[in-house]
């Protein structure tokens, strides 16, 4: 019974690590086609956690895959994200919580990546408290299991922002395959945040 336990949480682990660092690089780049047909022969029966909102998430995301092009998703990427001087979202911590970017929060956040013994990739040339950063950085996080960690990364860096740039998301007028993917990281970032609330 116990071994049955540890196989079902190193599952569970695995699951969440998978699915943290999906959306981080579905969100640092247009995915090319190899991610695109990943995507749309997803098992979604074998993908999602015994929840409701999961369960309807992921269906919806592998037929946007399905539907849509590395062109498609490259211009929509484009619109979204980057667009000329800027994208319709700006996918970043400090711009949702100041509605600046390069402010305190990203401080605060370079002096936690540091004590966590993070170091800056000298070839990406976004600041750290971009969402695909955020979530690479809890893919590991949750690799190295210690609870109380994520919980306090997620808490102090993404639990007081992250919901609403999923619903700008799902509803930006740019978004096709991008709102799946809202709603896909909604609902498995909400259920992150009530894992953390039980964290004892």
């Amino acid at each position: 019974m116990e071994q049955q336990q540890m196989n079902a949480q190193q599952e569970e682990m695995s699951l969440r690590v998978d699915i943290y660092a999906m959306l981080a690089h579905l969100l640092r780049r247009a995915p090319k086609q190899d991610v695109i047909d990943w995507l749309s022969t997803l098992d979604v029966e074998a993908k999602q956690p015994a929840t409701t909102g999961m369960a309807a998430a992921w269906p919806v995301l592998k037929l946007a895959a399905q539907k849509t092009s590395v062109i498609a998703l490259e211009e929509e990427y484009q619109d979204l994200f980057i667009g000329i001087g800027r994208g319709e979202l700006v996918p970043f911590g400090s711009w949702y919580l100041t509605g600046s970017l390069m402010e305190m929060p990203l401080a605060h956040l370079r002096r936690d990546l540091a004590q966590l013994g993070f170091a800056r990739d000298e070839s990406v040339k976004e600041p750290e408290d971009h969402i695909a950063a955020l979530l690479e950085v809890m893919a590991m996080l949750v690799e190295g299991g210690d609870m109380h960690v994520q919980r306090t990364f997620f808490n102090r860096h993404l639990a007081a922002w992250v919901e609403r740039l999923c619903m700008d998301m799902k509803t930006a007028k740019s978004a096709v395959f991008y709102s799946a993917v809202g709603e896909v990281a909604l609902q498995f970032l909400t259920i992150e945040k009530t894992r953390f609330m039980e964290v004892n």
